[in-house]
């Protein structure tokens, strides 16, 4: 949109709600295979990824997110070797991943991989060369598929996908049938964790039906959240385990594993906070209660 004020980019949050970014620079603007790509730098947010014209990251706090989706759950589990990612594309979440010194493995499926490629030569400073790492194997296929065929257990299986919007490519990987077939990839110890959107008071019905739909497979089932400035409101997470509780861990335990695990260079993260994002307000524990089962004949649609 261009006004006398300079050229702006227009997302529509919702069908009630529009927000408005002052472009600096356009940097990258069209179409994969499964989406449509814009990636420009933003007066106040710096370097910004749309997807379909959705926000999806922003140089000024990527790292509020990919660390609240990698290091809670990764933290808890006690020996964390081998990660699977779904999705993924930027890399960030990679490069968290690899701060753990235990990890031996990581496994990222993104079906997308002109998204991917885009990262690679556009996000060096969300990726920082971790697509190159020896522990690293990325492969562009559809997740679920992989995961329903492959043999291969995983330790901890992070869903860093795009919400499921009509038609889209990631709507079948908020179901049961997708998530029974995660917990059948899973380890003795094995975590699970997905970013679930927003945890506004009124947004919030997707994390509480992504909660409910695990509830019925897991033992543990825990939500947390962090504000994400450039989504401008807070922003959900799910994770669910056969037996760790991550809410339970205590800011020693973190402090001690980050260090033993060499984990350094956190700008959000950490021992003192990490109880402190499972605590939750009293409209969100009461959104909670009314989420619905997501199936593969039912799938939640998000909102355009």
């Amino acid at each position: 949109m261009e006004t006398a004020t300079g050229l702006y980019y227009v997302e529509q949050h919702s069908p009630s709600m529009r927000f408005a970014y002052r472009v600096r620079r356009p940097i990258f603007s069209g179409k994969t295979r499964f989406q449509k790509v814009d990636i420009v730098e933003l007066d106040v947010f710096g370097k910004t990824v749309f997807l379909d014209e959705k926000i999806q990251s922003a140089a000024v706090d990527e790292y509020i997110y990919h660390e609240s989706l990698v290091h809670p759950v990764l933290v808890a589990h006690p020996a964390p070797r081998r990660v699977f990612v779904a999705g993924g594309g930027e890399g960030a979440t990679l490069r968290e991943i690899l701060r753990h010194n235990t990890v031996e493995r990581a496994v990222m499926v993104d079906i997308d991989g002109e998204f991917v490629d885009l990262c690679r030569v556009h996000l060096p400073e969300w990726h920082q060369g971790a697509f190159e790492d020896p522990r690293v194997e990325v492969i562009h296929d559809d997740a679920r598929k992989y995961l329903f065929d492959t043999e291969e257990v995983y330790d901890v299986v992070i869903s860093d996908l795009t919400e499921p919007l009509e038609e889209g490519p990631s709507q079948l990987l908020f179901t049961r049938e997708f998530y029974a077939g995660v917990l059948d990839r899973l380890s003795p110890d094995g975590m699970l964790v997905v970013q679930s959107a927003s945890a506004d008071p009124v947004y919030a019905d997707f994390v509480a039906s992504i909660a409910r739909t695990l509830e019925e497979l897991f033992p543990v089932v825990r939500v947390f959240w962090a504000f994400v400035f450039s989504f401008q409101m807070p922003w959900s997470f799910v994770v669910a385990s056969r037996r760790v509780d991550p809410a339970l861990l205590v800011e020693k335990e973190v402090e001690d594993r980050l260090r033993e695990r060499g984990v350094e260079g956190l700008r959000y993260y950490s021992p003192e906070l990490h109880p402190a994002m499972f605590r939750l307000p009293a409209y969100l524990r009461e959104v909670l209660q009314k989420g619905r089962v997501l199936t593969d004949q039912d799938p939640y649609v998000y909102p355009d």
